[in-house]
């Protein structure tokens, strides 16, 4: 049996678990632990935290070690996380010899090719194709999003991105209303889908729509399946899934994570979402044969990073 530690370093919860694996029965969870990131001054002091409240596996005790991070990664090892106060260098961590080290929604997507793609909830019809492109995107603090792709062995490769940071399209008058009513808000040059369709996106459009200023979850409590709130944070997040989905040629499916498509379900699974997404002059018999899943696990990353510490070990 080999011993797999996997983490999930995000800006808000670090999550750390141990899975074991053998040739018969494949992956097994064998135990969970969350901590809150803001605690920890350094991530040598986060890892002192997990092993000190009797954590059963260590880094230099498991056979293969895979952290996800909120974050651009530089050879495997090292990152400065936008949304986390320290940087991560794993080469200078004491036991973390043979680890890899990789963006979150990297380890999002090597999940969609594990046991919780397979579990995920069909949100829209369509036909995966098995040697296609399979597509992760995600709102939460930021937009997550990243892509597999067959690696002619058996396995994947998952290919990072940092689509969350371009500019948003809005694409009618009152859209670009919105637009300027951002700009006046938050001060920028230009609008990125992170500010739209994740962290604070669902209060500034509730904001802009009705003049009430409230957080994202009271603003997600509140809204009605009627709410035009609701129609515009749908309609937004369809387009994010369709240009991803177009970009990439995902024909082996588009599968939503985070925790905006988590709290509020309503919002992906709303008309305006479908509509939006198949709103396309040229491609819509394209768009109308990809399938869209939920992803509800919130350890989907930690699935991931152990989806890669397997195929590490294979090979």
């Amino acid at each position: 049996m080999k011993k797999i530690l996997a983490a999930d370093i995000g800006g808000t919860n670090s999550r750390f678990a141990y899975f074991s694996i053998d040739g018969s029965v494949g992956l097994d969870l064998v135990e969970t632990k969350w901590l809150e990131t803001k605690e920890f001054s350094s991530f040598g002091n986060l890892i002192e935290g997990l092993l000190s409240g009797g954590f059963p596996v260590s880094p230099a005790g498991a056979d293969a070690v895979v952290i996800a991070v909120a974050g651009p990664v530089e050879d495997g090892t090292r990152s400065a996380p936008p949304f986390i106060s320290w940087k991560i260098d794993i080469s200078e961590e004491d036991g973390f010899k043979g680890a890899v080290l990789i963006n979150d929604f990297v380890a999002q997507a090597y999940a969609c090719r594990s046991r919780i793609g397979e579990e995920a909830l069909k949100i829209k019809p369509g036909e995966v194709v098995r040697d296609a492109a399979a597509a992760v995107i995600g709102a939460g603090t930021a937009l997550g999003k990243a892509v597999t792709i067959p690696d002619g062995k058996g396995g994947y490769i998952a290919i990072p991105s940092e689509g969350g940071h371009a500019a948003f399209p809005f694409i009618s008058e009152r859209e670009d209303n919105f637009k300027n009513f951002l700009l006046k808000q938050l001060g920028d040059s230009y609008i990125t889908w992170n500010k739209v369709v994740s962290g604070r996106g669902l209060s500034y459009i509730h904001h802009f729509l009705t003049g009430e200023q409230l957080d994202p979850q009271s603003v997600a409590n509140k809204i009605l399946p009627d709410s035009e709130t609701l129609a515009w944070a749908s309609r937004f997040y369809g387009r994010a899934c369709r240009d991803y989905a177009l970009e990439t040629l995902s024909l082996g499916g588009i599968y939503i994570t985070g925790g905006v498509a988590a709290r509020t379900p309503g919002i992906v699974t709303h008309k305006a979402f479908e509509e939006e997404f198949l709103r396309s002059g040229t491609l819509i018999d394209l768009l109308r044969n990809i399938p869209i899943f939920l992803i509800k696990e919130q350890n989907a990353g930690l699935w991931g990073a152990a989806f890669l510490g397997c195929q590490m070990l294979k090979e």
